[in-house]
């Protein structure tokens, strides 16, 4: 679930809270913070791979015409 500050601005982009999760999965995995390498290339390896699929499948859900009538998917 995403992370809710009261003092941080909000993001009314879609999919904003997958965004933000993969955002910091990444940020605090050990592929950065140990080996130094970017997070574009740790995502390539495979790390936070779940948030990932999760973060396509709401950015998909947008074009998805159904989706108007069952809601986007994602949160």
């Amino acid at each position: 679930m995403p992370k809710y500050y009261e003092e941080k601005e909000k993001d009314f982009r879609a999919c904003a809270g997958v965004r933000e999760d993969l955002r910091d999965c990444l940020l605090e995995s050990d592929c950065v913070i140990q080996e130094g390498k970017s997070p574009k290339v740790c995502l390539k390896e495979g790390h936070c791979k779940g948030l990932l699929v999760s973060f396509f499948e709401c950015k998909r859900s947008l074009l998805d015409n159904r989706a108007r009538f069952r809601g986007r998917k994602g949160y």
